[in-house]
Protein backbone atom coordinates (compact mmCIF):
# COMPACT_ATOMS: atom_id res chain seq x y z
CA UNK A 1 0.00 0.00 0.00
CA UNK A 2 2.85 2.40 0.87
CA UNK A 3 4.49 1.82 -2.52
CA UNK A 4 1.18 2.41 -4.33
CA UNK A 5 0.76 5.72 -2.48
CA UNK A 6 4.32 6.65 -3.39
CA UNK A 7 3.60 5.80 -7.03
CA UNK A 8 0.56 8.09 -7.23
CA UNK A 9 2.37 10.84 -5.35
CA UNK A 10 5.17 10.72 -7.92
CA UNK A 11 2.65 10.47 -10.73
CA UNK A 12 1.19 13.83 -9.74
CA UNK A 13 4.58 15.51 -9.68
CA UNK A 14 6.31 13.91 -12.63
CA UNK A 15 7.09 15.46 -16.00
CA UNK A 16 5.67 13.38 -18.84
CA UNK A 17 8.00 15.15 -21.24
CA UNK A 18 11.06 14.19 -19.18
CA UNK A 19 9.77 10.65 -18.70
CA UNK A 20 9.34 10.24 -22.46
CA UNK A 21 12.84 11.61 -23.06
CA UNK A 22 14.26 9.03 -20.63
CA UNK A 23 12.23 6.25 -22.26
CA UNK A 24 13.71 7.23 -25.63
CA UNK A 25 17.23 7.26 -24.16
CA UNK A 26 16.74 3.81 -22.62
CA UNK A 27 15.33 2.58 -25.94
CA UNK A 28 18.31 3.94 -27.89
CA UNK A 29 20.68 2.28 -25.44
CA UNK A 30 18.92 -1.07 -25.04
CA UNK A 31 16.99 -1.36 -28.32
CA UNK A 32 13.96 -2.48 -26.33
CA UNK A 33 10.49 -1.29 -27.46
CA UNK A 34 9.39 1.98 -25.83
CA UNK A 35 6.05 0.48 -24.77
CA UNK A 36 7.74 -2.35 -22.89
CA UNK A 37 10.10 0.11 -21.22
CA UNK A 38 7.15 2.26 -20.15
CA UNK A 39 5.24 -0.71 -18.75
CA UNK A 40 8.33 -1.92 -16.88
CA UNK A 41 8.84 1.57 -15.45
CA UNK A 42 5.28 1.56 -14.10
CA UNK A 43 5.80 -1.94 -12.70
CA UNK A 44 9.04 -0.93 -10.98
CA UNK A 45 7.43 2.20 -9.53
CA UNK A 46 4.60 0.16 -7.98
CA UNK A 47 6.56 -2.93 -6.89
CA UNK A 48 9.94 -1.45 -5.91
CA UNK A 49 9.23 2.26 -5.44
CA UNK A 50 11.72 3.13 -8.19
CA UNK A 51 10.94 6.25 -10.23
CA UNK A 52 11.63 6.62 -13.94
CA UNK A 53 14.86 8.57 -13.41
CA UNK A 54 16.21 5.94 -11.03
CA UNK A 55 15.06 3.27 -13.50
CA UNK A 56 17.53 4.70 -15.99
CA UNK A 57 20.37 5.26 -13.51
CA UNK A 58 20.01 1.77 -12.03
CA UNK A 59 19.94 0.20 -15.50
CA UNK A 60 16.70 -1.66 -14.78
CA UNK A 61 16.28 -2.28 -18.50
CA UNK A 62 19.10 -4.81 -18.00
CA UNK A 63 18.67 -5.77 -14.34
CA UNK A 64 16.06 -8.52 -14.36
CA UNK A 65 14.40 -10.49 -11.60
CA UNK A 66 13.05 -9.44 -8.22
CA UNK A 67 16.02 -10.72 -6.24
CA UNK A 68 18.54 -8.61 -8.14
CA UNK A 69 16.33 -5.53 -8.37
CA UNK A 70 15.72 -5.57 -4.64
CA UNK A 71 19.43 -5.05 -4.04
CA UNK A 72 18.99 -1.43 -5.13
CA UNK A 73 18.36 1.14 -2.44
CA UNK A 74 15.37 3.37 -3.25
CA UNK A 75 14.48 6.90 -2.22
CA UNK A 76 12.12 5.55 0.45
CA UNK A 77 14.82 3.19 1.75
CA UNK A 78 17.22 6.11 2.00
CA UNK A 79 14.71 8.24 3.88
CA UNK A 80 14.09 5.35 6.27
CA UNK A 81 17.80 5.30 7.10
CA UNK A 82 17.78 9.09 7.56
CA UNK A 83 14.83 8.91 9.97
CA UNK A 84 16.40 6.06 11.92
CA UNK A 85 19.91 7.52 12.19
CA UNK A 86 19.51 11.31 12.24
CA UNK A 87 17.71 13.35 14.89
CA UNK A 88 15.71 16.06 13.15
CA UNK A 89 16.56 18.86 15.58
CA UNK A 90 20.27 18.03 15.67
CA UNK A 91 20.31 17.91 11.86
CA UNK A 92 19.49 21.62 11.68
CA UNK A 93 23.19 22.36 12.16
CA UNK A 94 23.74 20.89 8.69
CA UNK A 95 20.86 22.84 7.14
CA UNK A 96 22.27 26.29 7.94
CA UNK A 97 25.67 26.63 6.25
CA UNK A 98 26.84 29.26 8.74
CA UNK A 99 25.93 27.03 11.68
CA UNK A 100 27.76 24.17 9.98
CA UNK A 101 30.90 26.26 9.52
CA UNK A 102 30.86 27.31 13.16
CA UNK A 103 30.29 23.79 14.47
CA UNK A 104 32.91 22.23 12.17
CA UNK A 105 35.36 25.15 12.14
CA UNK A 106 38.21 22.75 12.93
CA UNK A 107 37.69 21.06 9.56
CA UNK A 108 36.73 23.79 7.06
CA UNK A 109 40.15 25.41 6.63
CA UNK A 110 38.92 28.84 5.51
CA UNK A 111 37.76 32.16 6.91
CA UNK A 112 34.07 33.00 6.82
CA UNK A 113 31.55 35.57 8.01
CA UNK A 114 27.88 35.35 8.93
CA UNK A 115 26.45 38.67 7.78
CA UNK A 116 23.48 38.19 10.11
CA UNK A 117 25.88 38.68 13.01
CA UNK A 118 28.17 41.46 11.82
CA UNK A 119 27.99 44.90 10.25
CA UNK A 120 29.56 46.54 7.22
CA UNK A 121 32.81 47.45 9.01
CA UNK A 122 33.59 43.82 9.83
CA UNK A 123 32.64 42.80 6.29
CA UNK A 124 34.91 45.47 4.81
CA UNK A 125 37.79 44.33 7.03
CA UNK A 126 37.19 40.71 5.95
CA UNK A 127 37.71 41.71 2.30
CA UNK A 128 41.19 43.12 2.91
CA UNK A 129 43.87 41.26 0.95
CA UNK A 130 41.37 39.04 -0.86
CA UNK A 131 40.83 38.90 -4.61
CA UNK A 132 37.88 36.49 -4.69
CA UNK A 133 35.14 35.59 -2.23
CA UNK A 134 32.13 33.30 -2.30
CA UNK A 135 28.71 34.52 -1.22
CA UNK A 136 26.14 31.86 -0.33
CA UNK A 137 22.58 31.66 0.85
CA UNK A 138 22.58 29.64 4.03
CA UNK A 139 20.04 26.92 3.23
CA UNK A 140 20.17 26.13 -0.49
CA UNK A 141 21.71 23.07 -2.11
CA UNK A 142 22.75 21.84 -5.55
CA UNK A 143 24.94 24.88 -6.16
CA UNK A 144 21.99 27.27 -5.95
CA UNK A 145 22.38 30.64 -4.28
CA UNK A 146 26.17 30.70 -4.66
CA UNK A 147 28.09 33.56 -6.28
CA UNK A 148 31.80 33.77 -6.98
CA UNK A 149 32.76 37.44 -6.70
CA UNK A 150 35.96 38.97 -8.04
CA UNK A 151 36.52 41.97 -5.81
CA UNK A 152 38.25 44.10 -8.46
CA UNK A 153 34.80 44.42 -10.03
CA UNK A 154 33.34 45.92 -6.85
CA UNK A 155 35.04 49.15 -5.88
CA UNK A 156 32.14 50.12 -3.62
CA UNK A 157 32.22 47.54 -0.85
CA UNK A 158 29.17 49.03 0.86
CA UNK A 159 27.12 48.46 -2.28
CA UNK A 160 28.40 44.87 -2.41
CA UNK A 161 27.42 44.38 1.23
CA UNK A 162 23.93 45.74 0.60
CA UNK A 163 23.57 43.57 -2.50
CA UNK A 164 24.47 40.44 -0.56
CA UNK A 165 22.13 41.30 2.29
CA UNK A 166 19.30 41.91 -0.17
CA UNK A 167 19.98 38.55 -1.80
CA UNK A 168 20.12 36.81 1.61
CA UNK A 169 23.64 35.63 0.84
CA UNK A 170 24.61 35.81 4.48
CA UNK A 171 27.55 33.40 4.31
CA UNK A 172 30.77 34.93 2.99
CA UNK A 173 33.79 32.68 2.54
CA UNK A 174 37.31 33.06 1.32
CA UNK A 175 38.21 30.97 -1.71
CA UNK A 176 39.54 27.44 -1.17
CA UNK A 177 42.98 27.15 -2.74
CA UNK A 178 42.60 23.81 -4.46
CA UNK A 179 45.45 21.32 -4.72
CA UNK A 180 47.12 21.61 -8.13
CA UNK A 181 46.47 17.96 -9.00
CA UNK A 182 42.77 18.39 -8.30
CA UNK A 183 42.74 21.59 -10.35
CA UNK A 184 44.25 19.68 -13.26
CA UNK A 185 40.94 17.83 -13.60
CA UNK A 186 38.99 21.07 -13.93
CA UNK A 187 40.41 24.40 -12.78
CA UNK A 188 37.16 26.37 -12.97
CA UNK A 189 35.59 24.55 -10.00
CA UNK A 190 36.56 23.04 -6.68
CA UNK A 191 36.12 19.34 -7.43
CA UNK A 192 34.69 17.75 -4.32
CA UNK A 193 34.67 14.21 -3.00
CA UNK A 194 31.40 12.96 -1.51
CA UNK A 195 32.18 10.52 1.31
CA UNK A 196 29.20 8.98 3.09
CA UNK A 197 29.61 7.79 6.67
CA UNK A 198 27.25 5.79 8.84
CA UNK A 199 27.87 5.34 12.57
CA UNK A 200 26.41 2.23 14.19
CA UNK A 201 27.20 1.24 17.78
CA UNK A 202 30.15 3.64 17.79
CA UNK A 203 31.69 2.09 14.67
CA UNK A 204 32.21 4.33 11.63
CA UNK A 205 31.43 2.79 8.26
CA UNK A 206 32.34 4.34 4.90
CA UNK A 207 29.31 3.51 2.76
CA UNK A 208 30.67 4.90 -0.50
CA UNK A 209 32.83 7.63 -2.01
CA UNK A 210 32.59 9.41 -5.33
CA UNK A 211 34.05 12.51 -6.94
CA UNK A 212 32.23 15.35 -8.65
CA UNK A 213 34.00 17.32 -11.36
CA UNK A 214 32.93 20.59 -12.95
CA UNK A 215 32.15 20.99 -16.63
CA UNK A 216 35.07 23.38 -17.16
CA UNK A 217 32.86 26.43 -17.68
CA UNK A 218 31.12 26.93 -14.34
CA UNK A 219 32.61 27.41 -10.87
CA UNK A 220 30.48 24.66 -9.28
CA UNK A 221 30.78 20.89 -9.69
CA UNK A 222 27.15 19.95 -9.06
CA UNK A 223 25.51 17.41 -11.34
CA UNK A 224 22.58 19.79 -11.77
CA UNK A 225 25.06 22.33 -13.19
CA UNK A 226 26.35 19.96 -15.89
CA UNK A 227 29.06 18.47 -13.71
CA UNK A 228 30.00 14.79 -13.80
CA UNK A 229 30.68 12.08 -11.26
CA UNK A 230 32.37 8.72 -10.88
CA UNK A 231 33.08 6.28 -8.04
CA UNK A 232 36.30 6.35 -6.06
CA UNK A 233 37.86 3.13 -4.78
CA UNK A 234 39.27 2.57 -1.29
CA UNK A 235 42.62 4.06 -2.29
CA UNK A 236 41.21 7.23 -3.84
CA UNK A 237 41.50 6.15 -7.48
CA UNK A 238 38.83 7.08 -10.03
CA UNK A 239 37.89 3.56 -11.03
CA UNK A 240 35.16 4.07 -13.66
CA UNK A 241 34.47 6.56 -16.47
CA UNK A 242 32.76 9.74 -15.25
CA UNK A 243 29.07 10.18 -16.05
CA UNK A 244 27.55 13.52 -17.07
CA UNK A 245 23.78 13.63 -16.64
CA UNK A 246 23.48 16.65 -18.95
CA UNK A 247 24.91 14.75 -21.93
CA UNK A 248 24.11 11.19 -20.89
CA UNK A 249 27.70 10.25 -21.77
CA UNK A 250 30.56 8.55 -19.90
CA UNK A 251 34.05 10.02 -20.10
CA UNK A 252 37.50 8.57 -19.47
CA UNK A 253 38.93 11.96 -20.48
CA UNK A 254 37.35 15.29 -19.48
CA UNK A 255 35.56 16.61 -22.59
CA UNK A 256 36.49 20.24 -21.89
CA UNK A 257 39.82 20.21 -20.05
CA UNK A 258 41.30 17.10 -21.67
CA UNK A 259 42.38 15.73 -18.29
CA UNK A 260 42.57 11.95 -17.96
CA UNK A 261 39.92 10.91 -15.44
CA UNK A 262 40.03 7.12 -15.35
CA UNK A 263 42.84 6.03 -13.04
CA UNK A 264 43.38 9.49 -11.52
CA UNK A 265 44.73 9.32 -7.96
CA UNK A 266 43.13 11.76 -5.53
CA UNK A 267 45.85 13.31 -3.35
CA UNK A 268 45.55 13.00 0.44
CA UNK A 269 42.59 10.63 0.08
CA UNK A 270 43.35 8.61 3.20
CA UNK A 271 43.70 11.85 5.16
CA UNK A 272 40.26 12.82 3.85
CA UNK A 273 38.85 9.52 5.12
CA UNK A 274 40.37 10.07 8.55
CA UNK A 275 38.99 13.61 8.65
CA UNK A 276 35.39 12.59 7.90
CA UNK A 277 35.66 9.76 10.43
CA UNK A 278 36.51 12.32 13.10
CA UNK A 279 33.76 14.65 11.91
CA UNK A 280 31.25 11.79 11.92
CA UNK A 281 31.58 11.52 15.71
CA UNK A 282 31.12 15.23 16.41
CA UNK A 283 27.32 15.13 16.69
CA UNK A 284 26.19 11.88 18.27
CA UNK A 285 22.55 12.33 17.22
CA UNK A 286 23.44 12.58 13.51
CA UNK A 287 24.91 9.30 12.31
CA UNK A 288 24.30 9.22 8.55
CA UNK A 289 26.04 12.03 6.64
CA UNK A 290 27.34 12.75 3.18
CA UNK A 291 30.47 14.88 3.57
CA UNK A 292 31.64 17.08 0.70
CA UNK A 293 35.42 17.29 0.89
CA UNK A 294 37.80 19.52 -1.04
CA UNK A 295 41.53 18.89 -1.30
CA UNK A 296 43.25 22.19 -0.63
CA UNK A 297 46.93 23.05 -0.92
CA UNK A 298 47.29 22.18 2.76
CA UNK A 299 45.17 19.02 2.73
CA UNK A 300 41.52 17.95 2.93
CA UNK A 301 38.85 20.39 4.16
CA UNK A 302 35.10 20.11 4.63
CA UNK A 303 32.88 22.09 2.29
CA UNK A 304 29.58 20.98 3.81
CA UNK A 305 27.68 18.02 5.21
CA UNK A 306 24.38 16.56 4.04
CA UNK A 307 22.01 14.67 6.33
CA UNK A 308 20.07 13.22 3.39
CA UNK A 309 22.92 11.71 1.36
CA UNK A 310 22.20 10.62 -2.18
CA UNK A 311 21.44 6.99 -2.95
CA UNK A 312 21.35 7.11 -6.75
CA UNK A 313 24.82 8.10 -8.00
CA UNK A 314 26.47 5.30 -6.04
CA UNK A 315 24.20 2.81 -7.85
CA UNK A 316 24.80 3.91 -11.43
CA UNK A 317 24.49 0.70 -13.48
CA UNK A 318 27.65 1.32 -15.51
CA UNK A 319 29.64 1.99 -12.34
CA UNK A 320 28.65 -1.23 -10.59
CA UNK A 321 30.73 -4.39 -10.51
CA UNK A 322 30.24 -7.42 -12.70
CA UNK A 323 27.40 -8.75 -10.56
CA UNK A 324 25.45 -5.45 -10.97
CA UNK A 325 24.30 -5.42 -7.36
CA UNK A 326 22.97 -2.29 -5.66
CA UNK A 327 24.07 -0.87 -2.30
CA UNK A 328 21.05 -2.06 -0.28
CA UNK A 329 22.76 -5.24 1.03
CA UNK A 330 25.67 -3.17 2.37
CA UNK A 331 23.29 -0.98 4.36
CA UNK A 332 21.48 -4.08 5.65
CA UNK A 333 24.79 -5.54 6.76
CA UNK A 334 25.61 -2.41 8.76
CA UNK A 335 22.26 -1.44 10.28
CA UNK A 336 20.17 -4.60 10.03
CA UNK A 337 16.42 -4.12 9.88
CA UNK A 338 16.40 -0.37 10.52
CA UNK A 339 15.38 0.12 6.88
CA UNK A 340 11.56 0.09 7.00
Amino acid sequence: MKKIKTFFHRLRGMSLKKMWRIIRQVHDDSQKPCLLIFLDMVYCAVVYGVGYQDYQVFGFAYVRGKEKRRTFMTMNDNLSVVRAMNDRDASQIFVDKCEFNRRFSEYIGREFLDLRECGFEEFDHFLMGKEVIFAKTVNNFGGKGIAKLELNQFQDHRHLYQMMMAGKQYLVEECIQQDTKMSSLCASSVNTIRIVTLVKDGQIHIMYALIRIGDGKRFVDNISSDGMYCPVDGNGVLCKPAFCDATGEYYEVHPYTGAKLLGFQIPCFHKALEMVKRAALEIKEVRYVGWDVAISESGPVLVEGNTIPGYDMCQNYYHLGKDKTGIYPKFRQVIGNLIA
